[in-house]
């Protein structure tokens, strides 16, 4: 019985001991710890809902400390529709710059938000739209049919002629290094269409001016050596809306998330149209 007292009041003196180490020890660290002084950014981001009858477009601002923020843009807007407002609606899916989700244009910029830095001046505000001269679906979601229906007209996968379904999967097509060179700057467009939405000519012909995220695309198939309908595609595109359009204003290389040249692309294809082989092109259509 006496050890048994014993052993309690060990354990209780054990028990007191832990509880004065783990309160010192909080003393302590809450002593260490500095004071963080909140990061308070302002975003203001266009609003707009359809499904609100008579509603008007919006500038709607919205503060967040950065300091419970990702770096990026988009970790702002995702911050924002989790903790203050989850009517909010935007597209992202990879985070990495490689699906084209979240683009949009940001402080005058077409741009991806996943791989755009907020800017750490706190006095200045990051205004924030859906691509310009887009239908827009809701808030920062543009209508995106028109563009993919004009990349689907330029049928961008591989054509071979003298072959059948049959055929796929059959033939190795291979490409030499120098001519596998030729796609680079090219086969990396993620379709995000930041550079179609910042030109001029695509804004008031989108309906006939294929736009140059497009028009690149279409080049990376007719100078691929693989295919071999490249003046049947050429032939497609000879009148004076789907590439003369172009007038070599360049927004579109500037405004590139990815780096790339669409104007370059473009003037590429316009050379290409004064020596295709038309002759070969007429026979192939009447075929």
């Amino acid at each position: 019985m006496a050890a048994s007292r014993s052993v309690m009041k060990l354990s209780s003196a054990k028990t007191g001991l832990l509880q004065l180490c783990q309160h010192r020890t909080a003393q302590t660290a809450a002593a260490a710890a500095p004071s963080v002084q909140p990061r308070l950014k302002k975003f203001q981001i266009y609003r707009w809902d359809p499904d609100t009858k008579g509603a008007k477009p919006t500038m709607e601002t919205y503060e967040i400390d950065l300091n419970h923020c990702g770096p990026m843009v988009l970790d702002a807007l995702i911050k924002i529709k989790t903790d203050l407002d989850p009517t909010l609606t935007f597209r992202r899916s990879c985070r990495e710059g490689i699906c084209g989700s979240c683009s949009m244009n940001i402080n005058g910029t077409n741009t991806l938000a996943c791989i755009n830095k907020i800017d750490s001046n706190l006095n200045k505000g990051t205004k924030i739209y859906p691509l310009p001269h887009m239908y827009v679906v809701k808030d920062l979601v543009p209508d995106m049919s028109n563009f993919y229906a004009q990349y689907r007209s330029i049928e961008p996968f591989l054509k071979k002629k003298n072959t059948t379904e049959a055929d796929v999967g059959q033939t190795q097509y291979l490409q030499s290094t120098a001519d596998r060179a030729k796609l680079d700057g090219l086969y990396e467009c993620i379709l995000c269409a930041c550079c179609s939405t910042a030109c001029p000519s695509y804004w008031w012909n989108s309906d006939k001016y294929l736009g140059p995220a497009v028009l690149m695309q279409a080049y990376r198939w007719m100078i691929d050596s693989r295919d071999d309908f490249t003046d049947e595609r050429l032939a497609t595109m000879e009148d004076k809306f789907s590439v003369y359009r172009c007038h070599t204003i360049m927004n579109c290389t500037k405004t590139c998330p990815k780096g790339l040249n669409p104007g370059r692309a473009i003037g590429e294809i316009k050379k290409m149209l004064l020596s295709y082989n038309k002759d070969v092109a007429a026979k192939q259509a009447q075929a």
